[in-house]
């Protein structure tokens, strides 16, 4: 929480002042009593009142004054607003190793579930672009909302050969200018007033392929203002089988690379996700599908302060009017 004017705080500084002198006038009106000569009789027809009646009325009036007091320093709080548009691409790893079994039934074949899910949560106004990249980066979905075309494009992705990550974000940066109408190179910034557009990565292992090093990729992102989502698929113990042209096989190993991710996402303001099962997987994309297309935003708490503030009063006086002690 900030304020507009923080100094006027500072009368918050008379409260316990005002405590301390209502707890003085409460002694002195203690010290002066009724003679009687039978205490018994008194005793017994004396309404007995629990002593902490006495502070309510006076308590609730010091939080009321205190709420008036926050809300004369214009009290702002930190929330975030949905915008009402937004992009988003997502830029699926389609290299061989996506064909390793240690996320059920493929890694290929989990991120195919999660990412249709996905798009049936996602708002009907949002635009969908789909990049599929191995050695080569195709944008296989353009950008559009059109959610039949991006579904069709997931499940007939398929393997290739090779990993350019840094390519791959270079086509996506390049896709969200085009689509907003920018320069290529040009800065973005978070204006409220342009839609959001946010690349989603999802890999599953080293660079091997491409121009750009991912790194540069996620330079190109930032400078246009564009945050990316990365999620590294897949277990450290994950392996292909590959076959070699005289017919025998063997089998290599393919750990996924979270170190470049989360680095491509820290560069970039976006956020890093390790999913070693479908269902982590279904879970990462479900949380994305709810944090996209929103921006922090300030607003003013004045009101509610002096809402709380009159409510307080207001049981102030029917406390008092019930509890503290009244003219005959």
């Amino acid at each position: 929480m900030s304020f507009q004017w923080p100094l006027l705080l500072l009368s918050l500084l008379a409260l316990p002042l005002l405590a301390l002198a209502y707890l003085v006038v409460e002694r002195r009106r203690t010290r002066y009593a009724v003679r009687y000569t039978n205490l018994e009789v008194l005793r017994a027809v004396a309404e007995q009142e629990p002593a902490y009646r006495h502070y309510v009325p006076p308590a609730l009036f010091l939080l009321a004054v205190a709420a008036c007091l926050v809300a004369l320093a214009r009290p702002h709080v930190a929330t975030t607003a949905t915008r009402p548009e937004a992009n988003v691409i997502l830029t699926i790893d389609t290299s061989g190793s996506m064909l390793a079994a240690d996320v059920e039934p493929t890694r290929l074949g989990a991120a195919q579930e999660a990412v249709e899910r996905f798009l049936d949560r996602l708002p009907d106004r949002y635009r969908v672009a789909v990049i599929a990249f191995s050695s080569d980066v195709q944008v296989v979905a353009p950008l559009a909302r059109n959610r039949h075309a991006a579904r069709e494009a997931v499940r007939l992705l398929y393997p290739g050969r090779g990993t350019a990550i840094g390519d791959a974000l270079g086509r996506a940066v390049e896709l969200a200018w085009e689509a907003e109408g920018r320069r290529s190179g040009s800065e973005g910034g978070d204006d409220p007033g342009r839609p959001l557009t946010a690349i989603l990565l999802l890999s599953d292992g080293f660079q091997t392929r491409g121009v750009l090093q991912p790194l540069e990729g996620a330079e190109r992102a930032k400078r246009a203002g564009i945050p990316v989502y990365t999620v590294a698929l897949g277990t450290p113990g994950g392996t292909v089988t590959v076959f070699d042209q005289d017919g025998s096989s063997h089998t290599i190993p393919v750990p996924p690379d979270p170190d470049t991710l989360r680095a491509i996402a820290e560069v970039t303001g976006g956020r890093f996700y390790a999913a070693a099962s479908g269902a982590r997987l279904n879970a990462v994309y479900e949380g994305l599908g709810s944090r996209l297309g929103r921006y922090p935003i300030r607003r003013e708490a004045t009101s509610l302060f002096l809402g709380a503030g009159a409510l307080l009063l207001v049981l102030s006086g029917l406390a008092a009017s019930r509890w503290l002690p009244r003219l005959p």
